[in-house]
């Protein structure tokens, strides 16, 4: 009697994906599906075949009518399209002994296909990984995280996914512990770039599984104090989202973990302040000054000798005044958070160009809750300047937010102005 063939599963060239690895650790179903029909030649009765469901779940699943989040199901879909358990939190599948793990991301080796550059130099110093590429590979993070906030992230993100699939062929051929330890970490850098890249593009799904991916990577090592950054950026996403409750427990739970660690003052202060904007996105006033004054209870114990991670070396004085003032005028208390907000814009450096679009825009805002029209279009029309020198959906977003709120007093001249400014901006 011939024994049924073994059910074949998805190409490798689409398991090393950087959007599959990406939504394998969201648990995206609905976009690994749809990578397997699209690029993987896996119809929908296929699908539910290999994975012992029926076709209009499948269906419902690729169009979002439904999830997947029964642990035995995602089990299924692991085993049925030979995805490895590592890629979705499992543990190896029984079938991994018995078959090659995927490569690691890089060149796809289709007869005919070029190799892509990332794959080319992977090959070429996978076994060649020494200090000095690892200053290399943490000196063009520091250099990205510059560009961002001088113009934006949409340029840099190809750069950034494309260095990400550079490191994580490095991590999966290095055998020297302690340089696996240190691409982790750089790794674990990257993709929380990328994410953030993502969500100042308001691809919030996308920008999830990124960060995401960064966590996994920073749990791998148990940096604690990297997990708690990456769960303020989810946090700050959430309040975006209007999630407040979201908001508030990504935040209180990177405090934990980055208690646990013996978080240092100015991580602490940052990771209130997150906690505050979930808070005030929610309209809880007393567990938004509660949170604020936690975050100045930490920040007043800054001190010269704390062993601060360079990543959160951003957060000084300036950057609480301003995001106290964010907070505040969240809630709507424009009387207090005007001054804060303006006394930041005077000290923030001036290459800072996205972030003093985006506070310029708050200020305008918290002086046109106070009745000053006049000088909330002057604001605003320095938050439209800046913009164009950015390249910032969420900037954008919130100056099509701002024009929205000029309705009631567009028969004013200088709201007439700006307002003809930004319908431009708009429609171009």
């Amino acid at each position: 009697m011939t024994e049924p063939t073994a059910a074949v599963g998805l190409p490798t060239r689409l398991l090393v994906d950087p959007e599959m690895i990406a939504a394998c650790a969201a648990r995206d179903f609905t976009k690994i599906f749809g990578l397997a029909k699209a690029r993987g030649g896996f119809h929908v009765s296929r699908i539910a075949r290999q994975c012992e469901l029926t076709p209009s779940r499948v269906g419902e699943v690729i169009s979002g009518r439904r999830t997947i989040t029964n642990m035995s199901v995602i089990e299924r879909v692991a085993d049925g399209l030979r995805v490895p358990g590592h890629m979705l939190g499992l543990a190896p599948r029984g079938w991994e002994e018995r078959a090659p793990a995927p490569a690691p991301p890089g060149p796809s080796f289709l007869p005919g296909e070029p190799e892509d550059l990332d794959g080319i130099l992977a090959i070429a110093a996978a076994t060649k990984v020494t200090p000095s590429t690892l200053r290399s590979l943490q000196t063009s993070i520091e250099d990205y995280w510059r560009r961002d906030d001088e113009h934006g992230g949409e340029a840099l993100r190809p750069a950034v996914i494309g260095q990400l699939r550079y490191v994580m062929g490095l991590l999966a051929d290095s055998t020297d512990s302690n340089y696996r330890r240190s691409l982790h970490g750089i790794a674990a850098e990257l993709a929380r770039l990328a994410g953030w890249t993502l969500f100042d593009a308001r691809q919030y799904s996308t920008a999830r599984a990124y960060f995401t991916q960064s966590l996994r990577l920073a749990r791998a090592i148990d940096d604690r104090a990297f997990v708690a950054n990456v769960l303020a950026c989810l946090s700050l996403q959430a309040t975006y989202q209007d999630r407040a409750e979201q908001a508030v427990t990504l935040a209180r739970t990177a405090q934990d973990v980055a208690r646990h660690d013996g978080g240092t003052p100015r991580l602490m202060a940052m990771l209130y302040v997150r906690e505050a904007f979930g808070h005030a996105s929610g309209r809880d006033r007393t567990a938004t000054h509660a949170a604020i004054a936690e975050a100045q209870l930490h920040f007043e114990r800054v001190g010269s000798a704390d062993d601060d991670p360079p990543w959160v070396s951003y957060f000084d004085r300036t950057k609480l005044t301003v995001d106290i003032g964010i907070a505040l005028g969240q809630l709507g208390d424009a009387g207090a958070a005007e001054p804060l907000i303006a006394e930041a814009l005077r000290d923030e450096p001036e290459t800072n160009l996205r972030g003093r679009a985006f506070h310029s825009f708050w200020l305008a805002r918290t002086q046109l809750q106070r009745g000053q029209v006049e000088e909330a279009c002057r604001a605003a029309s320095d938050a439209l300047n800046l913009s164009a020198t950015v390249d910032s959906p969420r900037v954008t977003a919130h100056l099509r937010d701002f024009r929205h709120l000029l309705t009631p007093f567009r028969t004013f001249r200088p709201v007439a102005e700006l307002d003809a400014r930004l319908a431009g901006q708009q429609a171009g």
